[in-house]
């Protein structure tokens, strides 16, 4: 693929933009407003890369041809010297722009609602839920995102059996989407006499937020019940009526909601929970009727399949889609998630350049 073409191209809608931004009467629209200003601010650091890129090449050819120089030895060891620095430099440049050219996804700026339930190996499987809900958590503290506790369903050892919380902030669907499936721990657990190996395993979904105009849902479509409020303890919000179910007849989705202590709270973040479930399940749909041909290695991360295994003897993650492995899980249990989040990106933009390559998206 000609990168310089596509450079080009943005450049001519870059000053398109320019122009439509500077209008008066664009501001009338607030919200094309805002997809216009989104848009130029992507152009705008594509074509940044672009250059830094265009400038790179240059600069790569010129220190290979010196490096040919067999007539003066001290300037060949001067440009190898110069080829260690720019040849990294330039494949980060080319990546960059090669990223720019894949269309961004709608979904990635949005909010995101995870869902984590306990799998196979009982008490275990459910404290592996409430660690991998704690390493989400610490990472979404540590980029300056906000956390909120939907649903929470406690299990008798200090885990949980099933967790929603919804994530607010800048690009959290780009970033978690790929969290999606089943996650598999192998460890000793604490209850374990004979120091054997036991393997959990719990759930994750990921979700980008619904906006009421994704999804129309019809009142009549609803069945909406009200109960007491489960689980240990015996205060506040478990001796209040205030847990409500919200049943979508049409696909038979459900969902509960029983963390505060207001129904008309929990009715609100339970419908928030199903427009995201009908958002997916629509996706998914869409998706099944024009990628029935191909499916990329990471895909939206199947909920049925085994994406990634934390084995804490070993201290070590490997994630099964892309065949990467760290040996750092102690602090990736903490929150340190940049670098998987990373090459699941980089695996993803990889494929859809390739797709586009081949005319196949």
């Amino acid at each position: 693929m000609d990168l310089h073409s596509h450079l080009e191209r943005f450049g001519r809608r870059f000053a398109e933009l320019e122009e439509l931004l500077a209008s008066p009467d664009l501001y009338s629209n607030p919200q094309r407003a805002q997809e216009l200003t989104r848009e130029h601010a992507r152009l705008k650091q594509a074509l940044a890369d672009g250059q830094t890129w265009a400038k790179l090449r240059h600069d790569l050819a010129e220190a290979e041809k010196m490096a040919k120089n067999t007539a003066e030895p001290e300037m060949v060891e001067m440009a190898e010297e110069e080829l260690k620095t720019l040849r990294p430099a330039y494949q980060k440049a080319e990546q960059a722009v090669r990223f720019a050219i894949v269309p961004p996804d709608e979904n990635d700026s949005r909010n995101t609602i995870v869902e984590i339930r306990a799998g196979v190996g009982g008490e275990e499987a459910a404290l592996f839920a409430a660690e991998l809900a704690r390493m989400y958590t610490r990472y979404a503290e540590k980029v300056g995102w906000k956390t909120e506790t939907l649903e929470l369903s406690p299990a008798e050892k200090g885990g949980v059996k099933e967790i929603v919380f919804q994530i607010n902030g800048t690009d959290v669907y780009k970033k978690m989407r790929y969290e999606s499936g089943v996650h598999r721990v192998q460890r000793v657990p604490a209850t374990e006499a004979q120091g054997r190996v036991h393997t959990s395993t719990a759930t994750v979904a990921v979700l980008p937020e619904a906006k009421e105009v994704d999804v129309v849902i019809r009142p009549e479509d609803l069945e909406i019940t009200v109960c007491r409020s489960g689980g240990p303890g015996g205060q506040g919000v478990n001796t209040t009526d205030s847990a409500v179910q919200v049943t979508h007849k049409p696909s038979g989705l459900t969902v509960r909601c029983q963390d505060g202590r207001s129904q008309l709270k929990n009715k609100d973040k339970a419908l928030n929970i199903l427009r995201s479930r009908l958002l997916e399940k629509q996706q998914q749909e869409e998706e099944e009727k024009y990628a029935k041909h191909r499916k990329s290695q990471i895909g939206h991360g199947d909920r049925n399949e085994k994406i990634r295994t934390y084995n804490f003897p070993q201290n070590r993650l490997t994630d099964h889609r892309v065949n990467f492995t760290a040996y750092h899980l102690s602090q990736v249990m903490e929150g340190d998630v940049d670098e998987i989040f990373e090459v699941l990106a980089a695996h993803a933009l990889e494929e859809k350049f390739r797709e586009l390559e081949n005319g196949t998206s």
